[in-house]
């Protein structure tokens, strides 16, 4: 039931038109009625009903009952009906949540919509209160007796997701406490999301007499003319800091109540429920991170030094980070173009994969025009296994809006391909639900890159592409740094906004290097990452993603025999292996720190053959 962000629009009959956009061409929006008709449709509340009803009944049969399960000679069999009883439940929930979610982020503007996906969250969570005993219950059972259990085949099915359930057991409290924080969640963390949400998306930036949102002003931040692209950033912090205190707020808040949620449940560290969820080990994600932390000099720093000079300047403003190279050719790609592109890069390397991809185009699973009050930027939500992804863009025809294209349908298909796993086990942890994104957008590139036709053309795919790859692995670990350190200081007390401005400025400094100089309204930036919000340590699964990605690019790249094969049986195990066990069969580990130099070598060459094209 978890909507994931990555980087929610009102039902539509069936062939409803496209919108247009000027020099777009028209952009698709997506049909939720595979979902649901429309939030009035009588099966959303008949739905809602059942879930309530049928979460009472299975309390009332099961509650107390499940050990007692196992003294039966068929105990596995009949705990194995249990656990299907209690996925078709997860399944309803999850379809009328994703669906709730999904209409939300079309507009977050719209009351309806948003007093909708309040009502149904509460209802939900109502729901969900009932089934929280189930869990922990299970963990509750006598390991010896469930680990007999476990060889009926039946049971047997369940072994993935019944050992991460058990992971969870030291972290786990009285059922009375676990009822609570859930119930709770409705009116503390889930309201302080909703309150950034609503909020983002209401904000306005006042650009030259106009009022912008959000992704219409960010995307002049990559405009080739200087001028806009500061008169954009100015109004980003001039609107940031006038609702600094209220993202002061949402940011002490939920900080706080993450301190208590591990301080209850025992976590060690700030970050290890997210390495719990993430089925990685602490000691992986810091070797990542101290890898990074020590490729800042070779990777961000060397570039922008790079960027710099191509720009004729000893430094650069921290607007221009992302800026058109001086005479780069710049155009608009179509909504057209940008499909055949990602379906080709995508068909060459697996014409399977290529066919699932076309079906979020051909059945309207995509939803690509930016609209007021729409959320912004970009993400696949998996809904359920007997639905199917939905992919939410801003598409505005910039080179990085296709490789975003190409992220977001990678995520959707993996999510295509683990959905048979079952709504238990169909969902991928974060670090390995990246793979599939980021190795579409390397497919795209590489296809992109072998199509130049002059070296002027290369040298602007390679820079934008060390662009994408620095934002993804050192912005991202830069922003896990912050995290760690905004987290930590809360425990001593509230932070000013002066503060955590202050510890922003500071790793950016440290990240990006003596070659970015920040200017006046940058401190504010922070304010407008959501993942700092809905998935506190969520950052660090991209740059994971991308070292990981680059290490497969590069066994792919050797002609491994069979390497479709094991990439395709990596993303139909959805959640039920370990990265250790779908790893191993690629020949990488990534306990190994040298694992992560595979990944970060990959950049740094790339950089070294920018430098080679100046000299």
């Amino acid at each position: 039931m978890t909507v994931r962000y990555d980087r929610f629009d009102l039902p539509r009959a069936p062939a409803a038109p496209a919108a247009a956009s000027a020099g777009l061409g028209d952009l698709p929006e997506w049909d939720l009625s595979a979902l649901y008709s429309g939030p009035d449709a009588p099966e959303v509340s008949a739905d809602v009903g059942r879930a309530q009803t049928d979460s009472a009944a299975f309390a009332a049969a099961h509650k107390g009952k499940l050990a007692g399960l196992l003294d039966s000679p068929v105990g596995g069999a009949a705990l194995a009906r249990v656990i299907r009883e209690y996925e078709e439940i997860q399944e309803l929930m999850g379809r009328v949540m994703s669906y709730a979610g999904l209409l939300y982020s079309g507009d977050t503007s719209d009351p309806k919509r948003a007093k909708f996906y309040g009502d149904t969250s509460e209802k939900l969570t109502a729901a969900s209160s009932q089934l929280l005993f189930f869990e922990l219950e299970l963990n509750r059972i006598d390991d010896a007796a469930l680990d007999a259990a476990l060889a009926d085949p039946e049971l047997g099915h369940y072994r993935p997701w019944i050992e991460d359930v058990r992971k969870e057991k030291p972290h786990q409290l009285e059922d009375r406490v676990e009822e609570l924080f859930l119930e709770k969640s409705i009116t503390g963390r889930g309201a302080f999301n909703r309150l950034f949400d609503e909020t983002m998306s209401g904000l306005r930036f006042t650009v030259e007499g106009e009022e912008l949102s959000i992704e219409q002003t960010l995307h002049l931040m990559q405009e080739p003319d200087e001028a806009k692209r500061k008169v954009a950033a100015e109004a980003l912090g001039k609107t940031f800091k006038d609702n600094l205190r209220l993202f002061t707020l949402i940011t002490n808040t939920l900080a706080k109540d993450k301190e208590i949620s591990d301080r209850w449940r025992g976590f060690e560290d700030i970050a290890d429920s997210r390495h719990l969820s993430n089925r990685v080990e602490r000691e992986v994600v810091d070797a990542l991170v101290e890898a990074v932390h020590t490729a800042y000099p070779r990777l961000s720093h060397r570039y922008y030094a790079l960027k710099a000079k191509w720009m004729g300047k000893d430094k650069i403003a921290y607007y221009d980070r992302n800026a058109p190279l001086p005479n780069a050719a710049t155009r608009l790609v179509g909504w057209d173009e940008a499909r055949e592109t990602v379906l080709t890069a995508y068909g060459r390397f697996s014409p399977e994969m290529a066919a699932i991809a076309k079906r979020f185009f051909d059945e309207s699973w995509i939803d690509a025009p930016t609209r007021p009050g729409k959320s912004p930027g970009a993400f696949a939500h998996p809904t359920v296994p007997s639905a199917h992804p939905f992919v939410l863009l801003n598409y505005m025809g910039r080179t990085r809006d296709v490789m975003t294209l190409a992220h977001e349908l990678g995520h959707g298909v993996h999510q295509v391909l683990a959905g048979p796993n079952g709504a238990l086990m169909a969902p991928t942890p974060l670090t390995l639900a990246e793979t599939a994104s980021v190795f579409g957008e390397m497919l795209t590139f590489r296809s992109l890159l072998d199509g130049a036709k002059t070296p002027a053309e290369r040298r602007t795919m390679l820079a934008s592409k060390v662009e994408d790859m620095i934002n993804t692995v050192v912005r991202q670990i830069a922003f896990y740094t912050f995290e760690r350190e905004i987290h930590t200081a809360r425990k001593s007390g509230e932070l000013t906004s002066e503060q955590i401005c202050d510890i922003w400025l500071k790793v950016q400094g440290d990240s990006l290097g003596p070659a970015i100089e920040f200017g006046p309204g940058y401190e504010t930036f922070w304010t407008y990452i959501p993942h700092f919000i809905h998935s506190p340590f969520y950052v660090y699964a991209y740059a994971f993603g991308d070292c990981l990605v680059n290490s497969l690019y590069g066994v792919y790249e050797k002609a491994e025999p069979g390497f479709q094969d094991k990439y395709f049986a990596l993303l139909k195990a959805g959640g039920t292996k370990h990265h250790s066990e779908l790893l191993a069969p690629f020949g990488l580990d990534a306990t190994d720190p040298a694992f992560w130099q595979i990944g970060l070598n990959m950049i740094e060459g790339m950089i070294a053959e920018l430098e080679a094209m100046e000299a």
